[in-house]
């Protein structure tokens, strides 16, 4: 695949076709801050530069890129254009029907078979997959669908289908998921398996009923891929060998925390990796099972047959455990029964949803768990953030804000030279290509357990806590954002307060 992003481009115009852009080695990349990049091979034509300066109205940014890259980006472009012009006019000319919300359910249907709807649908979900997207929206407007990718954590715009073909995609997706497409009023679940060449995917489809037509989120899951093992999360050195000891503890709780989508659940895959399952029971239960694990027992939570994660929890006691992994502690039972299982011999994996590590601590209080439970069975806590790289064809040093970086560092730094991206075709011009975690590591000791019995406040254990050692999130990022990792403003971003 070529490194030139092709959906960042811009539109080509009519004037230049793929044998003019191919014979002149050039291609129009984006606009950033009023000029154009232009990818270019060897030594550009002059005349041809003064006819994209022309047609574009800007001035002209030149980026060298190797002469066949170039090659095969002109071309992949050119043949999804045709493919994309193809796909729309038949939205738009071929039928006869125009489905809407109210439509019959036979006409909705039928519209949902199309090729076209179907081409698109299908198109989409190559795409998002291609492109690494976490999950698709198709945001029900007055407009139309808003379709936009996840992509490193942050929503990005996709193509549109027309408005009169709203609901006829939704009730494709719907159809795909096996949920009643006359249904739309409530909320509906569902999930669609496909599979891309040698990949194979798992789509979890929500659909809500909004004021314009019903809304989708479709979650991608690839079941082919691998698991991440801890090396890989961006953990540092000391983090690391500590967190390693507590996943091969022979008992007791280990937590990781923070809100959904940061990696809380990988973090916890990851552990379960340093675990032997050939000479250990492990079992998890999760809602929903998002990667196959060799050799372990993997239950799903399925809420409509009464398999709760208090419920599975209980019965898997049942079945001689080494180690559990409880995708989330949600209520006051699943809490209790995970507690009692560590204070019994047995190492429990799980999840909150707190901000920071001193708060999960807090949270177990709130779910009823007693806090001399809580200082027998608790070992360790990890707060964690999904921070995005900066781009390592586009990054740059520059002098950052100063009050931004105060809001990091304890202590003054003056003036610091950093590294920020400045957005180019490989990183759709975000600045940012991909992900790392940073990480707030809670450490069990004789002092917090002790301090816990007496139902310290939170300001109180994270004095305590500071003391021995422990590192806060912003202080591991601003380590990452030093060492040219990641950027101030995307820490300040999913860990300011």
């Amino acid at each position: 695949m070529t490194a030139i992003d092709l959906q960042s481009r811009l539109p080509i115009t009519e004037a230049f076709r793929e044998e003019y852009l191919q014979f002149y080695r050039l291609l129009p990349l984006e606009i950033i801050d009023d000029r154009l990049r232009v990818a270019c091979a060897g030594r550009p034509n002059a005349e041809a530069l003064e006819d994209l300066e022309h047609s574009y109205g800007v001035p002209l940014t030149l980026v060298e890129v190797p002469e066949e890259e170039l090659k095969e980006a002109v071309r992949q472009l050119f043949a999804a254009s045709a493919s994309t012009i193809e796909m729309v006019r038949d939205l738009e000319g071929d039928f006869t029907v125009a489905g809407d919300a109210n439509s019959p359910l036979a006409d909705v249907r039928g519209l949902a078979n199309q090729p076209p709807v179907i081409r698109y649908v299908n198109l989409l979900v190559r795409e998002a997959a291609d492109a690494g997207a976490s999950d698709i929206h198709l945001d029900a407007t007055r407009d139309g669908l808003r379709v936009r990718l996840r992509l490193d954590g942050v929503l990005t715009a996709w193509s549109s289908p027309p408005i009169a073909f709203q609901a006829a995609v939704v009730s494709r997706i719907k159809l795909l998921a096996e949920l009643d497409i006359a249904e739309r009023r409530a909320p509906q679940d569902g999930r669609i398996r496909i599979r891309l060449e040698a990949r194979e995917l798992d789509l979890r489809v929500a659909t809500v009923p909004t004021m314009h037509g019903e809304s989708v989120v479709l979650r991608l899951l690839d079941r082919g891929e691998r698991t991440t093992t801890l090396s890989e999360l961006g953990l540092d050195a000391e983090t690391l060998t500590a967190f390693e000891r507590l996943a091969q503890r022979p008992h007791g709780i280990v937590l990781a925390t923070g809100p959904t989508g940061s990696g809380k659940t990988t973090t916890l895959y990851a552990a379960l990796g340093l675990r032997n399952p050939v000479s250990e029971k492990i079992i998890t239960v999760e809602d929903p099972v998002e990667y196959h694990l060799p050799r372990v027992t993997q239950v799903p939570v399925h809420a409509k047959a009464g398999v709760t994660f208090a419920s599975a929890l209980r019965s898997l006691l049942r079945q001689d455990p080494d180690v559990l992994m409880v995708g989330e502690m949600r209520d006051a039972e699943t809490a209790g029964i995970a507690v009692q299982a560590a204070m019994t011999g047995h190492l429990v994996f799980s999840t909150l949803h707190t901000n920071d590590a001193i708060s999960a601590i807090t949270r177990l209080a709130d779910l009823g768990v007693e806090p001399y439970m809580i200082a027998s069975s608790l070992e360790g806590i990890l707060a964690q953030r999904l921070v995005r790289r900066i781009c390592s064809e586009c990054r740059e040093r520059y002098q950052p804000d100063p009050q931004a970086v105060a809001l990091l560092s304890r202590q003054p730094v003056g003036d610091v030279t950093l590294e920020r991206g400045t957005g180019c075709s490989g990183c759709r011009g975000t600045g940012y290509r991909g992900r790392t975690g940073i990480y707030e590591l809670l450490l069990m000791n004789d002092e917090i357990r002790r301090l816990l019995v007496e139902r310290p406040d939170a300001p109180r254990l994270r004095a305590v806590a500071q003391a021995a050692g422990l590192r806060t999130l912003k202080e591991d990022g601003w380590i990452k954002v030093q060492a040219g990792i990641t950027s101030v403003e995307e820490v300040l971003r999913v860990a300011g307060d």
